[in-house]
């Protein structure tokens, strides 16, 4: 672990190779797990917000479940999350042609109709951020479901911290992502 700031990060996303391989997993963690994504307490409003121009995209099984639950549920831990449809798929998940998990919320920013591409922590995976009051944690999370993501990811020889540069940017500005960027530079030579 090394610390950036008022960041402390763990070394697995400079030394681990990871590129979402979707053809393999078919965005299965969209639909796998028994929680939504993680959500910041800054999310809820863009999510209420956004709402009602991403309804149109979503499936009817989606909308249904964020009218029951809300477009956000908050669980008996007050952690923030995306509502799931029947324990399992997010709310927010739609599927391709190809059968393949998609997020409603991103295919609405990638048509131009909102300027959110999703939450945070789905934009992140498979890194982490826990906030703690002092400092973040930012690790690698490692999932099975991921393991052709990491192949394909030694193939492309493309590690963690550079497939997901554009989120840990929003996250913690380019000026972070520069200091990670030396960091990484000197581990790996």
């Amino acid at each position: 672990m090394f610390q950036l700031g008022k960041t402390i990060v763990s070394e697995e996303i400079i030394k681990k190779d990871f590129v979402c391989n979707l053809s393999a997993c078919k965005g299965a963690c969209c639909i796998d797990g028994e929680a939504g994504a993680p959500l910041e307490a800054s999310e809820i409003q863009k999510l209420e917000e956004i709402y009602p121009i991403v309804e149109p995209y979503l499936r009817k099984e989606g909308i249904e479940a964020i009218k029951k639950q809300g477009t956000y549920i908050e669980t008996t831990q007050d952690e923030l999350e995306t509502p799931l449809i029947n324990g399992a798929d997010c709310a927010y998940v739609v599927f391709d042609d190809k059968g393949i998990a998609c997020c409603a919320i991103e295919e609405a920013y990638n048509q131009g109709v909102i300027d959110w591409k999703k939450p945070i922590s789905c934009h992140l995976y498979p890194v982490r951020v826990q906030q703690y009051t002092e400092f973040a944690a930012v690790n690698y999370h490692k999932w099975e479901i991921c393991d052709d993501a990491c192949t394909l990811g030694k193939e492309l020889q493309v590690p963690v911290y550079k497939f997901v540069k554009q989120a840990l940017i929003r996250k913690f500005g380019e000026d972070w992502y520069m200091e990670l960027e030396k960091v990484a530079e000197d581990y790996r030579k």
